[in-house]
């Protein structure tokens, strides 16, 4: 007797649970569990990094990440406004901007400003200001598309209302359709805040004293020191102890908006 659609689904699903169970029982009783605890999570390696993982490398990275979503933060705003102007050299120019910025890697972005401006203007940068604009100026290029994205699913009713009300065109933009297009890009400029916070782990290329420090660098030092893959396991779960809350933040504004909307 042939099956129903529904006893067709329940078989192919139970045989994908049997494969799942099966491959992971493969993995636990070929694993060397002894081994993997020596080179992934040896607990006196780790008990070695603290507190310094966290007063130093943790701090800094969470310091390197919030200068660098400021400025970026502002910077996009300012290109989004150019990008949505009617004079066309402010679009051009914004265009040219987001287009470079998010066409080179923030790796040639970092070289380009810890050695190449150094080098030509004969300039020395202070670390927080080069991991600031460097950061900056890349996550600048992505939040303005995005804020010009909040900004255009304002309706256009909103700055209507207020220019018939009296509003100049910068008043009703600052007053009634930036605060409205903010509302609506929240999660995706959190998700660019988390991705900031990955790219801070170029700041190594900069050549860093001991308090100056972030995570990956920390645990890149302490791998060469103790022959351990065991600092980057806690470089990544310090990533996490960042990234983890901030990723519910996205999801609970994320509800929050389409609960609004």
């Amino acid at each position: 007797m042939a099956m129903t659609r529904r006893q067709r689904t329940r078989v192919i699903r139970t045989l994908q649970y049997a494969v799942l169970v099966a491959v992971l029982l493969a993995v636990v009783l070929a694993a060397d569990w002894g081994e993997l605890r020596r080179a992934f999570f040896d607990v006196e390696v780790a008990r070695e990094l603290f507190p310094d993982i966290i007063a130093t490398a943790l701090v800094n990275t969470v310091v390197y990440t919030l200068f660098g979503f400021g400025f970026g933060l502002v910077l996009g705003l300012v290109l989004a406004l150019m990008r949505l102007s009617q004079v066309p050299p402010y679009r051009w120019l914004s265009i040219a901007y987001i287009e470079f910025f998010r066409g080179v890697p923030a790796l040639l972005v970092f070289i380009s400003l810890g050695f190449g401006v150094p080098l030509a203007f004969q300039i020395a940068l202070d670390r927080y200001v080069t991991v600031m604009l460097a950061l900056g100026l890349v996550g600048a290029a992505y939040m303005a598309e995005t804020i010009r994205a909040g900004i255009q699913a304002v309706p256009k009713g909103q700055l209507e209302a207020a220019r018939s009300l009296g509003m100049s065109q910068a008043r009703a933009m600052v007053s009634i359709i930036i605060p409205q297009a903010f509302r609506i890009v929240l999660p995706p400029l959190t998700n660019e805040l988390i991705l900031l916070t990955k790219d801070s782990s170029l700041v190594y290329l900069l050549g860093l004293s001991l308090d100056q420090y972030e995570l990956a660098k920390f645990g890149r030092d302490a791998l060469n020191q103790h022959r351990s893959l065991t600092p980057i396991m806690v470089a990544g779960l310090c990533y996490l102890l960042i990234t983890l809350p901030l990723g519910d933040l996205v999801r609970r504004l994320e509800a929050r908006t389409a609960k609004s909307r």
